[in-house]
């Protein structure tokens, strides 16, 4: 094993990758063609790629590429160069951190970056709080691997689809209104109280309301959704002969045939349906339900891997955890759009200590520096070639699939060989303004 690499010096990852069977197949999915850049690896045309995985989580963790690619082009064998873990490295190496992240979170990053390629829709899902983490690892630790939370934002590369977050109660007295199959699954006794509450009766009536017409329809027997599936999907057809359907319902046609008699199916006439263009971010707090539909994303999140699933999964099901933990906030998420930091990189903001996320699409040429942070980082190379210095070390030529990690206070500079677009994650830039 070579030296140990400079802690000023950016440390090229090798990443991990994730085969889950909503991903895109083949070279068909960008994830798959990162992952044979960044790995080496040869990829499979009929199986899925799903997520890269760049941090230090132990379900997908990235190493350490010992040694790197010189400014001369010669590039690394990285099949046969893996160092150690980047946890492990890191443990070794606290300072990287920096002192805030250090102090805030431990010897660990405190997010997990990736990108995802999405071909048929994820599950229905929430994240966990930290205590409902700690209490759910704890007493499942085989199905909630971590005991943190997840709140995470979804950055997108392709056009986006997602179904995120409770319609406004007007919308969900309209939606029993026009899907008689829900009034038929729930009863009419719950369908009432929706149909009879208003925004004056208060918000926790609202919010206590709404959880108990969602716990029933997703507590539904598999012979009742099938049959008010099979209803739906008649109905629907019919009435496409005399009017277009709804984006909506265009939507719950292709989730069933994707998942047949699932009730995630039917739940989402419940969901706001986001549809995201390339460069528009959407995040998630803990607790809010949600589940991307298609496309391709950047994806960052604190470091955990906890999920609760209820439906549009074959995976395990827990529809009373579910149901008990969501928030029922109601109404449109955020979208948001970043904001321009220079002619060349925007910055994506959550509401989140633990990461942000800087877009670079740097034209063939062109230069930008990344100023030093307080916290740690993790690069990105999409697309295109450059060459990458950290402070006044000698540069590194970076290209498609690369993965580097920059240490707390290294400036990183960058200049482009052919259009250079490239991805940042790192903690939240509030963490460190909250304490000067």
């Amino acid at each position: 094993m070579g030296s140990t690499p400079s802690q000023k010096n950016l440390l090229r990852l090798r990443c991990s990758v994730q085969n889950y069977d909503w991903g895109l197949k083949g070279h068909d999915s960008r994830v798959a063609r990162l992952y044979a850049r960044n790995s080496g690896s040869e990829t499979r045309p009929d199986c899925p790629y799903a997520e890269l995985w760049m941090g230090t989580h132990e379900s997908g963790p990235s190493f350490v590429v010992e040694a790197p690619r010189a400014s001369n082009g010669v590039s690394v064998d990285v099949d046969d160069d893996v160092g150690v873990s980047l946890k492990k490295w890191i443990s070794e190496n606290p300072n990287v951190l920096g002192d805030k992240v250090l102090h805030n979170w431990g010897c660990d990053l405190p997010f997990l970056f990736k990108v995802l390629s999405v071909a048929k829709a994820l599950s229905i899902q929430a994240h966990p709080n930290k205590e409902l983490a700690r209490a759910l690892h704890k007493a499942l630790p085989d199905v909630y691997k971590d005991d943190n939370h997840k709140p995470e934002m979804a950055l997108a590369i392709t056009e986006f689809e997602a179904l995120c977050g409770f319609i406004s109660l007007e919308e969900l007295k309209g939606v029993l209104c026009n899907v008689p199959e829900i009034v038929e699954l729930v009863g009419s006794a719950y369908a009432n109280q929706i149909l009879h509450i208003n925004e004056q009766d208060g918000e926790e009536k609202v919010k206590s309301v709404l959880q108990s017409i969602f716990t029933q329809l997703m507590s539904a027997s598999k012979e009742m959704i099938t049959k008010a599936l099979s209803n739906i999907k008649s109905r629907l057809q019919i009435e496409s002969q005399a009017r277009n359907l709804t984006d909506k319902e265009l939507l719950v046609l292709r989730l069933e045939k994707q998942y047949p008699a699932d009730v995630g199916v039917i739940s989402a006439f419940f969901f706001n349906y986001v549809k995201l263009n390339p460069g528009e971010a959407l995040y998630l707090g803990a607790d809010e339900p949600h589940a991307y539909v298609s496309g391709e994303c950047i994806e960052c999140m604190a470091t955990s891997d906890n999920v609760v699933r209820a439906g549009l999964t074959p995976k395990h099901r827990d529809v009373k955890t579910l149901c008990s933990m969501l928030t029922y906030k109601q109404g449109f998420p955020e979208i948001l759009q970043g904001v321009p930091l220079n002619s060349y990189v925007r910055r994506y903001l959550p509401p989140f200590d633990e990461f942000e996320v800087d877009q670079c699409i740097l034209p063939c040429g062109a230069s930008t520096v990344f100023p030093a942070v307080s916290g740690p980082s993790i690069f990105l190379v999409m697309a295109g070639e450059g060459i990458m210095h950290a402070g006044s070390s000698k540069g590194e030529v970076v290209t498609e699939g690369d993965v580097l990690f920059a240490p707390a206070n290294t400036e990183i500079s960058i200049e482009s060989e052919s259009e250079l677009q490239l991805y940042r994650a790192g903690v939240n830039d509030r963490l460190f303004q909250a304490s000067l």
